[in-house]
């Protein structure tokens, strides 16, 4: 074999494709470090600056204070604040952060793995039951928004099948389940992106849209920098209810992403993970395909074409997605 020919042949296996992946993986990381350093170091620096400045005139101004003093102050209330408690308005709040609803927000953030961070367990028993509530809680959270998605997929491969009936004659497969894709994304953006966040600006004090957009975003995607939580403020009026209402709406949200990236996922082609597998991987039993692959009519038996269940099927809720196999194949039955 040439040197082309062999390396045609690893550049498509598998393996080769995953340690591609690799590489490509630590290069995004490396040139988001790079871009995230450029746009936030300046404003980090302005930060100092002015911290140092404020710092200055208050020692100036206040010559009964010494600098061990201001020190120990401000120790004080930077340890308070990472523990969620605010020393602002002399540190009066409308409620604590550890009545029920907060609580509850609190139990919602841990068991999706939001994990915000500006409220956590201040006692040694908080710390231990929170580990032993993360335990349970987060599998248990999981196969709920799993059984939840089976349900919700009823409807959205209904929806698909009607595509298929309106535009099957038009369009191609693949093509009509890019806008099926389509459909679930803009309904997961405009009503669990765009209408939260205007309503988190109107409520929010000092919150503009880009804030809230971002604050949606974060939570849903369940990174949770904690940077901004609704319902912080001192004023905040109801705010228990506030962060009950919060919590079921990030459980909802959550709920439509996973809907959503399952949808994406039942597309064979977007399916990059696929390409990934080792053959070793791919030992499928015949009795759990719920799809099968015809050959073609052109005779070429390494071309197939997809085909899937009947609308009953999807109607019961049993259809499942189907999936290309175009590694193993297939020989044609003897009579």
């Amino acid at each position: 074999m040439t040197f082309k020919g062999r390396l045609r042949m690893y550049s498509v296996h598998p393996m080769c494709r995953l340690m591609t992946h690799i590489v490509f993986f630590f290069a995004y990381l490396c040139a988001g470090a790079a871009v995230f350093a450029v746009l936030e170091r300046p404003e980090e620096d302005q930060i100092v600056l002015n911290l140092r400045h404020v710092r200055r005139r208050m020692l100036e101004d206040n010559d009964c204070i010494t600098d061990a003093e201001l020190e120990k102050f401000i120790a004080e209330v930077v340890h308070a604040a990472n523990r969620g408690v605010s020393a602002v308005r002399n540190v009066s709040q409308t409620e604590p952060n550890w009545s029920f609803g907060q609580a509850l927000f609190f139990a919602g953030t841990v068991v999706t793995t939001i994990g915000y961070g500006r409220v956590t367990p201040l006692s040694d028993a908080g710390k231990a039951f929170c580990i032993i509530f993360a335990i349970l809680g987060i599998p248990l959270t999981l196969v709920l928004f799993s059984a939840c998605v089976e349900r919700l997929m009823i409807p959205a491969r209904q929806l698909l099948y009607w595509l298929y009936g309106k535009l099957g004659h038009l369009y191609k497969v693949f093509h009509i389940q890019i806008l099926h894709l389509g459909i679930i994304l803009t309904i997961h953006v405009v009503f669990f992106m765009l209408i939260p966040a205007a309503i988190y600006t109107v409520l929010e004090p000092g919150w503009n849209y880009l804030d809230a957009f971002y604050y949606c975003f974060i939570s849903l995607s369940t990174i949770g920098l904690g940077d901004y939580i609704p319902g912080d403020s001192a004023d905040q009026p109801h705010r228990a209810l506030y962060k009950v209402a919060t919590t079921f709406y990030f459980l909802l949200g959550i709920t439509m992403l996973l809907l959503l990236v399952t949808v994406f996922y039942d597309i064979p082609e977007l399916n990059l993970g696929y390409h990934f597998y080792l053959k070793s991987d791919e030992t499928r039993r015949p009795d759990d395909e719920q799809t099968r692959l015809k050959p073609a009519e052109s005779g070429n038996g390494g071309k197939y074409t997809k085909q899937v269940d009947d609308t009953q099927s999807v109607r019961s809720g049993q259809y499942q997605s189907y999936q290309q196999d175009v590694v193993t194949p297939v020989t044609e039955e003897e009579p």
